[in-house]
């Protein structure tokens, strides 16, 4: 039997602001903004290539603001996705791994699966880190052979 995760509350201050955030920013795909009444709205999102979304809104959680930490979102390019989230205003951490049981700046020397790592949070405080894994550096392309008469 799987037992798949699907959703995770997060629990905001401002529905609006954390839509835009999440929609705008990070470039998560809205899938339902739904205003039953003052006391119930309900907002979920889903990250890219991800089959497990978020939800937000009024009358879905009575967790404090900001109370989710942890949160990891998985990418194959630790060091491009933080430029994408950098040039969309988004604040995030600095790189960094760890060796030999500390925490070092920079990614992984190696670049191995769930090494790499930078941090962000939502204007709310949620916290969420971004790890790297299945990384492929880019091939350098096979240069001509000089022809020889």
């Amino acid at each position: 039997m799987d037992w798949k995760l699907e959703l995770v509350l997060l629990p905001v201050t401002d529905v609006d602001r954390a839509r835009t955030f999440y929609a705008e920013q990070l470039g998560f795909r809205l899938d339902v903004d739904h205003h039953a009444s003052e006391a119930f709205r309900v907002v979920q999102l889903t990250p890219p290539g991800s089959a497990c979304s978020i939800s937000f809104g009024v009358g879905v959680s009575s967790a404090a603001p900001g109370s989710v930490q942890g949160l990891h979102l998985v990418v194959t390019d630790i060091e491009a996705a933080r430029e994408q989230l950098l040039g969309k205003r988004v604040e995030v951490s600095e790189i960094f791994h760890f060796a030999q049981g500390q925490r070092a700046p920079g990614p992984d020397p190696e670049r191995r699966n769930y090494y790499s790592y930078f941090s962000l949070n939502d204007p709310d405080g949620n916290g969420w880190l971004v790890q790297e894994v299945g990384y492929q550096p880019a091939s350098t392309a096979a240069r001509p052979t000089e022809h020889q008469p």
